[in-house]
C-alpha cells in the first residue's frame, strides 16, 4: 500500500489513552458501519504496524487507514457524455444536463448520470459503485456530487445532516417577486393520492428556503435559492407557495410556453473535503436552454 493511498492522522495530547475507534468516531465522525468495515481485514496501521482499532493510542502515534477499497460497480456503465467539474481520489462532481435522471429507476433504467459516471470510471480502469451524495430532479440541471468510497459518502452525508454543505440554486420564476430577499418556512408533504407531487402541509417535514432576487425582467424574476433543508421538490413547492412558480414547472403551476422544463439550476456547492478538510467550492455554468430563456425574457 502506497503512503499517498492512506488517510493519516497524528494523535494529539487530547487523544492520549483513547481507543482509535473512539477518536475516529468523535473527532472525525466515522459512522459505526464504516468502523465495522475497517475492522474487517487489515485496514489500519499505527507507526507502520497493523493495529486493532480497539487499541489505545499515545501522543504522536501516526494512525493510517486504507479507505480506498476495491468495490465492483453497482449499476451498469455506459459511455455517455459527462461534464466533470471536479475529480480526485475521493469525489467526482458532475454538471448534469436537464432531462437526465441521476440514478437508474424502473422507468429510466439506462442513460442516467449514474450509468455515465460508472462507464467513465470503467473506461479509466478504476471501477467504483455509484454513490451520489444528493440528487436533483430529472428536469433540474446542475451540480451533483458523487462519492468514490464509503468514507467520502459517509463524511459528506454527515455534513449534509449538520447543514455544513451549502447548496445554491438559480431559478427563473413567473412574475415579479417584490421582496429583494426572504425566507420560506413551510413544511412539505406528499400530495394526497400522489407518489410524486408535494404540497405545503402542516403534517409535512420542516422545509426552509432562503431566497434572493438577482434581477427582475418584464415578466419574470431571476432568483438565488439557498437550501437549509433538502426536501423533495422543495424549491418548486416553495415557489408555488410564494405565488411565483418556476417557469416551465407545470406540476406546480408554471407555464411551459417559454421552456419545457422547470427553470431551475444547481449552480453552487460548497463543503469541506472529506479527507483533507479543505474548503471546496464549485460552480456550474448555466445550460444553453436557460441562457436562451434569459435572452427571451429581456424582450418579453
Amino acid at each position: 500500500m502506497q503512503k499517498d493511498e492512506l488517510w493519516q492522522y497524528t494523535l494529539q495530547a487530547q487523544d492520549q489513552g483513547k481507543k482509535y475507534q473512539d477518536i475516529l468516531a468523535h473527532k472525525f465522525h466515522f459512522s459505526r458501519n464504516l468502523l465495522q468495515k475497517l475492522k474487517q481485514g487489515e485496514h489500519a496501521w499505527v507507526n507502520g504496524k497493523f493495529t486493532y482499532l480497539s487499541a489505545r493510542g499515545s501522543v504522536s502515534d501516526i494512525l493510517a487507514l486504507q479507505l480506498q477499497t476495491e468495490e465492483p460497480p453497482n449499476i451498469p456503465g455506459e459511455l455517455l457524455p459527462l461534464d466533470i467539474l471536479f475529480e480526485d481520489d475521493f469525489l467526482l462532481v458532475a454538471n448534469k444536463p436537464p432531462g437526465q435522471v441521476v440514478h437508474p429507476t424502473p422507468r429510466y433504467p439506462a442513460g442516467t448520470l449514474g450509468n455515465a459516471v460508472v462507464g467513465y470510471w470503467n473506461a479509466q480502469g478504476t471501477p467504483h459503485p455509484f454513490r451520489p451524495v444528493h440528487r436533483i430532479d430529472r428536469n433540474t440541471s446542475g451540480l451533483v456530487v458523487i462519492a468514490k468510497n464509503r468514507f467520502a459518502h459517509q463524511q459528506l452525508a454527515w455534513q449534509l445532516e449538520h447543514q455544513l454543505i451549502h447548496k445554491h440554486y438559480l431559478g427563473l420564476v413567473q412574475g415579479h417577486v417584490h421582496e429583494d430577499q426572504g425566507v420560506i418556512d413551510q413544511p412539505i408533504g406528499l400530495a394526497p393520492g400522489s407518489f410524486i407531487q408535494r404540497v405545503i402541509s402542516p403534517n409535512g417535514l420542516p422545509a426552509l428556503t432562503h431566497y434572493q432576487v438577482l434581477h427582475r425582467y418584464p415578466q419574470a424574476t431571476l432568483m438565488k435559492f439557498i437550501l437549509a433543508t433538502g426536501r423533495t421538490h422543495q424549491i418548486r413547492v416553495h415557489c408555488q407557495a410564494l405565488g411565483h412558480p418556476l417557469i416551465g414547472d407545470d406540476l406546480y403551476g408554471g407555464e411551459r410556453r417559454l421552456l419545457p422544463r422547470q427553470a431551475l439550476h444547481s449552480f453552487h456547492y460548497a463543503f469541506n473535503h472529506p479527507a483533507t478538510g479543505e474548503k471546496i467550492s464549485i460552480h456550474a455554468p448555466l445550460p444553453q436552454d436557460l441562457i436562451e430563456l434569459v435572452v427571451k425574457l429581456k424582450t418579453e
